[in-house]
């Protein structure tokens, strides 16, 4: 199997990288891109994580052109995301479904979910509405939706949630302060997060990736 090779046997389509380095607990990340990129965006950045990890990346369901896929069609002319909640739901039970035959194919011990900006307001969702599913959710320039925060039940299951949380400072997308509310939400929640603000705008910095890379190695 070629590494770029798109794969179209689970719910998603999707590229793998093979883990090249074994250890005792078979681990993956699935990384899910932003509004109006694809699988192949955050699957460059394969070769900068743990050497440990299988590394899928994938498709989002939601065509807006050619090469370019979504989660959800988001609406920003009020000044605030304004999101389709019907396509946000649809997604999040196809990424539910594609996590559990991710972790079904490749044996897994352990799965993270993470993504940029909309890749990563979906797996917050899905961190926090089922998070007996994944280890842990990396949100690269995201938020969490106040859509789903009344379907989020406090417990051990979201307290055992690891997170991951990185956000640049000028950001003009998505404003730090998404970020920060992030943190304290959980904190709610009885969750601590790994949380790193950086000097940089919408976007995934080698500081970042640094910073990503050690975590997930603890």
């Amino acid at each position: 199997m070629k590494q770029t090779e798109l794969q179209d046997d689970l719910v998603l389509q999707y590229l793998v990288k093979p883990a090249t380095q074994e250890v005792s607990k078979k681990k993956a990340i699935i990384l899910l891109h932003g509004v109006g990129s694809n699988e192949a965006d955050l699957f460059s950045l394969a070769p900068l994580l743990p050497a440990e990890f299988i590394v899928i990346s994938a498709r989002g369901p939601v065509t807006l052109g050619s090469g370019r896929y979504a989660w959800y069609e988001v609406d920003f002319s009020s000044g605030k995301p304004a999101i389709n909640a019907g396509q946000e739901k649809q997604s999040r039970e196809r990424i539910l479904e594609f996590v559990e035959q991710v972790k079904q194919k490749y044996s897994l011990d352990e799965v993270y979910l993470g993504g940029f900006s909309q890749g990563a307001i979906m797996s917050y969702s899905l961190g926090l509405l089922h998070p007996g599913t994944i280890t842990g959710v990396v949100a690269l320039s995201g938020r969490i939706l106040q859509e789903i925060r009344p379907e989020v039940k406090p417990g051990k299951d979201v307290e055992n949630l690891k997170v991951f949380i990185a956000h640049g400072t000028q950001d003009g997308t998505l404003p730090v302060h998404y970020a920060r509310e992030a943190k304290e939400y959980l904190q709610q929640l009885q969750v601590t997060p790994a949380c790193f603000e950086y000097n940089g705008g919408h976007q995934i910095t080698q500081e970042v990736l640094t910073n990503l890379a050690n975590w997930l190695q603890k």
